[in-house]
Order: structure tokens, then C-alpha cells, then sequence
């Protein structure tokens, strides 16, 4: 690996203390982790005036008409706006469509807000805007509604994109975490911290000697492989913010079983694992685009892993570990050495503004 310009500012990234010891909203409110679930429980919900259905969740499941819903927004600042295999255009039409995947929902419809900043290029909106209509007909969902607004120069940061979107769920799919039960089998499509690391390595200007691409992608091919199997999967989860390790502590402590992850099952490229280490990262915690995390019932997991090898975004799909009784709400990780060792939620993030 070659650094051809100044290292990156490692001492940016820390993990601030929670929002009950903060007055001001930190970078650390933004990871996906334990300080934006308490942003959201300490600030936002009460101020909301009471529960508000899957507020912790990446989409709502409802009713209209007869018919169950999923509904889901999303936000994307990242920076820069384009990178190794992607853009915020991508971003902002996979993050919403695998948001609702997630629910078991094929995305229908979506909505995209743009917020410029004063003196942005036309070009680069026009780049941004041809990359979010290739990705939603890659994705077979439509754009129908949106709204653009201005700020002033220094007020924004180029593109700041909100898509929202509904899809319809199948009959008999129900996706909570509150259905995983001792016993289910944990796995991946494919490899972790691809996204998080080619993002880290475009803004920081650091070069490997394999160039690191994102993979973000729309997941909703793949979940309807899943479902082809069975409708019977326990939850699906898209690790973004937080890594796999958010992810799986949400569902443990939703479900209130304990996760034990074989830490040598779990994929890692190479040049992944190489970059972390360098930069003292842990690929558990770093973001992915387009891979998810499933909590299968044991008798179906063979069938269901088959499909998810099956189709292309799933080629690397893996078993990483299963669902127990002991430690409840507390995932595990047992080491190639033969220990264990806990894997905590995450407090802020590691890489801020990755999506």
C-alpha cells in the first residue's frame, strides 16, 4: 500500500461522549449506534408527543386499503459525493429500496429531496441526478415526487439527497426481530467494510495496491431469492452505519436472545482487513451498501444460503454464526484462537458521513 499525500486525521475520529452528557449534537449522534438511539429516545420521541411506530427500525410496516406497507426515509450526506464504485445518486436510491427490502417489501415508489449549496456545478448535479435515475431503473422502482431547495454558499456541502419510498409486503412475510428464537442460524451475502473502506480510502487519498470499490447495490433480488425458499425468515438487516456488530447487537437486544459469531466465518477481504489494521479499525464496525445480515429458522438455512449463492449479490454469502440462550441481548465473538470476546455496540462511528 502507498499513501501519496499527508496520512488522515486519525485524532478526528473518536467517539464523543453520550447525549446525556453533551449539550450539543456531536458527529458521534450521526453513527448509527448507541448515541443515535439515545438522540432519538432522550430528544427526538419525547418530543414527538408519544410512541411512534418503528422509530427505531429502518422502515415501518402498515396498513392501507387492505394492504400492508412498508414505508422508509432516508437521508445521504455523504462526502466525497462520488467515489470508488458509487455516488450519493447510488446512495440514495439502494440505501431507501434495501431499507424497505428489509421488511420483506419490493420498493414501488420513491420520492428524492435535493438540497443544493450556492455555487455547486450545474455538472455535477447533472451527474448526480443521471446516477439516481440508472440506479433506480437498475432497482425497478420509480422516482414520482421530490422537492429542491438552496442554501447559501458554506451552508451546505455540494448534495445533501432525502429519498423516502413504499413498497408492498407478501402475504405471510413478517420480518422482526421480536420473531428470532434460540437455535436460528446467523449469516451474510457477502463480504463486510467494503463500503466504509472505499469511502475512508477516496477522502483520504490513500492507495492499496487492490483499488477498494463500494458495494453498494439494491437488495431486493436478493431478498426475493430468500423469500422464493421460505417466507419464514426471522429478519433481515442492511449493515450500514455501525457495521455488522450494530446490527446484530439491535437484533440481540430486540429479540433478547444472545448471538455468537464465529469471527473467522465472517468475510473479510484482504485488502479490508489490511486497511483496518493499518488505520486501527475494526471491520465489524465499518459500513456496507449492499450486503445484509439474516436470521434464518435452522431447518431452512441450507435451502436459503443455496439462494443467496445463487444470485449474483449473494455469491459470498456465508454462515457466521446462531442464536442461544445464554447471555441474552449480548453478542459474542469466538476468536481463531479459541477465545471469546465480546462485541459491544458501537457508541458514535468510526468514519463519519459514509452515507
Amino acid at each position: 500500500m502507498s499513501d501519496t499525500t499527508a496520512r488522515p486525521d486519525l485524532l478526528s475520529w473518536t467517539c464523543p461522549a453520550p447525549v446525556r452528557d453533551r449539550p450539543r449534537v456531536v458527529m458521534g449522534h450521526g453513527g448509527g449506534g448507541a448515541m443515535s438511539a439515545e438522540l432519538i429516545e432522550q430528544i427526538v420521541l419525547p418530543g414527538l408527543g408519544g410512541p411512534v411506530q418503528a422509530a427505531l427500525t429502518d422502515s415501518a410496516v402498515v396498513e392501507l386499503g387492505g394492504a400492508r406497507l412498508a414505508f422508509s426515509t432516508d437521508s445521504f450526506v455523504v462526502r466525497p459525493l462520488f467515489f470508488p464504485g458509487g455516488s450519493i445518486g447510488d446512495l440514495a436510491v439502494n440505501g431507501t429500496v434495501n431499507d424497505l427490502a428489509m421488511s420483506g417489501a419490493r420498493a414501488a415508489y420513491l420520492s428524492c429531496g435535493l438540497i443544493l449549496e450556492e455555487g455547486i456545478e450545474l455538472d455535477t448535479v447533472s451527474r448526480v441526478a443521471e446516477a439516481l435515475g440508472a440506479a433506480a431503473r437498475a432497482a425497478g422502482v420509480r422516482v414520482v415526487t421530490g422537492d429542491t431547495k438552496v442554501v447559501e454558499a458554506g451552508h451546505g456541502d455540494g448534495v445533501y439527497i432525502n429519498t423516502s419510498g413504499i413498497g408492498l409486503i407478501p402475504a405471510g412475510v413478517d420480518l422482526r426481530p421480536e420473531r428470532v428464537t434460540p437455535g436460528d442460524v446467523v449469516m451474510v451475502s457477502g463480504a463486510i467494510g467494503v463500503h466504509g473502506v472505499a469511502i475512508m480510502s477516496e477522502r483520504e487519498n490513500l492507495r492499496f495496491e487492490v483499488e477498494i470499490e463500494s458495494d453498494c447495490a439494491a437488495l431486493g433480488g436478493l431478498v426475493d431469492a430468500m423469500l422464493s425458499v421460505t417466507s419464514d425468515l426471522h429478519v433481515l438487516r442492511d449493515p450500514t452505519r455501525g457495521g455488522l456488530a450494530a446490527s446484530l447487537n439491535e437484533i440481540a437486544a430486540a429479540s433478547g436472545c444472545g448471538v455468537v459469531v464465529q469471527e473467522r466465518a465472517v468475510p473479510v477481504p484482504q485488502p479490508v482487513a489490511g486497511a483496518c489494521a493499518m488505520l486501527g479499525l475494526d471491520p465489524m464496525y465499518v459500513a456496507n451498501e449492499g450486503k445484509l445480515v439474516a436470521f434464518v429458522p435452522r431447518e431452512h438455512a441450507d435451502a436459503v444460503l443455496a439462494a443467496m449463492k445463487a444470485h449474483p449479490l449473494g455469491s459470498e454469502a456465508a454462515v457466521i454464526g446462531e442464536t442461544v440462550t445464554d447471555h441474552p441481548g449480548m453478542v459474542v465473538a469466538r476468536t481463531g484462537l479459541g477465545g471469546t470476546r465480546v462485541v459491544d455496540m458501537p457508541m458514535g462511528e468510526q468514519l463519519p458521513r459514509i452515507c
